[in-house]
């Protein structure tokens, strides 16, 4: 049985995409059978993993409108993850899916009949509330909430939850907060304490014990198509993300 992940936030910049390339990588380090979904249509996760979103015979697009299955679009890659690439033709599928009955069980339904070999599905969500974001939280058993320590993240993270109530109410009530993941962490940073602190506080054990910190080399890895852990696996990214990896691996009981 897969685990399915959304990586989500309704704001932007705040480590998405490079959480979901790199958790996908580390998992992937550690022995899993790791698919990564890049559900946004500017294409950065594709890119990021190596692969040229400009030069893609067919898409998550495709995949999402029932052209052509899940076998035929998966790409290997940088990593060893498959990945279930995007570029900017899925906003043709964001707008062929409202027409869609069941619309927001698309995903969902699909990933149940053509991916269930996996042990993690890592799904890169766009930096918005649409369809395809609402898709990826009904198919998800967990999100994981990638956020910086300054005062409008915690504006947009109130957001986020209401929009999860929601979904829990009407379409997947099994969806749980898998953690907040404090990403770009700067401890010198009085803000970025007393912010920390706050989100312990108030959420106590859902807050990743790691943190992500800002590090040259895992800002410089995408432009190399490479996960940080390829690119310099002694960096202080990689090594938090396969920190990271390993907590995932033990909160759901998964011999690393």
């Amino acid at each position: 049985m897969s685990r399915i992940v959304a990586v989500a936030n309704q704001k932007g910049g705040v480590g998405k995409t490079t959480t979901s390339v790199n958790l996908s990588a580390a998992l992937a380090a550690l022995g899993k059978q790791v698919l990564m979904v890049d559900l946004d249509a500017q294409g950065n996760a594709t890119m990021g993993c190596g692969v040229d979103k400009n030069a893609l015979d067919a898409t998550t697009c495709e995949w999402l409108l029932a052209e052509e299955p899940l076998s035929r679009i998966v790409k290997s890659g940088q990593g060893g993850f498959d990945l279930l690439p995007s570029n900017i033709d899925l906003t043709a599928a964001e707008i062929g899916l409202m027409a869609r009955e069941r619309r927001e069980y698309v995903i969902r339904d699909s990933l149940n009949q053509q991916a269930s070999h996996y042990d993690y599905i890592i799904i890169d969500c766009p930096p918005s509330l649409s369809i395809l974001t609402v898709n990826a939280l009904v198919a998800a058993n967990g999100l994981l909430i990638p956020m910086q320590c300054e005062y409008y993240a915690l504006e947009g993270l109130t957001a986020l939850l209401d929009t999860v109530d929601g979904v829990k109410a009407h379409a997947n009530p099994n969806l749980v907060i898998e953690g907040l993941l404090r990403t770009m962490y700067d401890p010198r940073n009085s803000l970025t304490r007393d912010v920390s602190r706050q989100l312990i506080k108030h959420f106590s054990n859902q807050v990743f014990r790691t943190v992500i910190p800002r590090n040259v080399r895992l800002a410089e890895a995408p432009s190399h198509g490479l996960p940080a852990i390829l690119y310099d696996r002694s960096s202080r990214g990689a090594v938090a993300y396969m920190a990271l990896a390993g907590e995932f691996c033990q909160k759901h009981q998964l011999p690393d």
